[in-house]
């Protein structure tokens, strides 16, 4: 894909974010459009808020289930990167109106006390490497029409990162069984969603691992204080004004959302 359509798209994009208005899907127009393309295209719309003095804080990680990978017809995650602007306190609401389509899943976040430099990372360096975890929920949000997206649609569109809230818990991960600590979601009230951190490759552990192996053969580091969302251990949830979530960790504690 040529540089022209590259800038084309992540302007787009970043427009789309900036008015909440959604554009029709970049694989319908641009069949031929690879992977690579839709980081370049990703970075690019990052361009735009770095320029207007946001920081990347983190990555996430995203498609880390096999159900999700099926969908999207891929064998392997994607990821996308944290901004300033992206976080939002566990005590105040989220306007729902502030976004195009939410959806909550709930994870566990990775906050780094060390570089991670791929390639060669193990669960056990990401072990070492980890200051806390917490638990966490993702408000993912789609600037492409209607949620109607493939692997290079979502990457394009940093993995469709919305919002991020962190709950007030922190942990040493080596104090856990981070694929076995059951996982339980409600929403308003109701279990929505039951699962173990072995539904993300395995283990979280394993999905940081992944990315700072994929970033590292790029040549970038996951720093010290970076936080990495591993994850969704749930599936991806609708939000509507009035809804509160709440996501329970065992032996982690929870963390919670509400909207208006």
């Amino acid at each position: 894909m040529d540089i022209e359509t590259i800038h084309h798209f992540g302007d787009e994009l970043h427009a789309a974010l900036v008015s909440r208005t959604p554009v029709a899907p970049l694989t319908e127009r641009a069949p031929g459009i690879a992977i690579d393309d839709a980081y370049r295209i990703q970075l690019r719309m990052l361009d735009h808020r770095l320029a207007a003095g946001e920081r990347v804080i983190g990555k996430k990680i995203g498609v880390t289930s096999k159900v999700v990978m099926d969908m999207l017809g891929v064998d392997r995650p994607d990821f996308g990167h944290l901004l300033s602007g992206m976080v939002a306190s566990e005590g105040e609401p989220i306007e729902v109106a502030s976004l195009i389509a939410p959806k909550a899943e709930s994870e566990v976040a990775f906050v780094l006390k060390h570089d991670l430099v791929g390639p060669g990372v193990t669960a056990l360096d990401v072990l070492r490497a980890t200051d806390f975890v917490v638990p966490c929920f993702e408000i993912v949000d789609s600037r492409i029409r209607d949620w109607k997206i493939r692997i290079e649609d979502t990457i394009a569109d940093n993995a469709s990162c919305g919002l991020f809230v962190l709950g007030g818990t922190r942990r040493d991960p080596r104090d856990l069984d981070l694929a076995l600590a059951g996982m339980v979601l409600e929403k308003n009230g109701e279990v929505v969603s039951t699962s173990t951190g072995a539904a993300v490759q395995g283990s979280p552990l394993n999905a940081v691992a992944w990315l700072a192996n994929t970033l590292g053969a790029l040549g970038i580091p996951l720093a010290a204080g970076e936080v990495i969302l591993s994850g969704s251990q749930s599936p991806l949830v609708p939000v509507a004004a009035g809804d509160s979530f709440l996501c329970s960790v065992g032996g982690l504690g929870s963390a919670c959302v509400r909207f208006v």
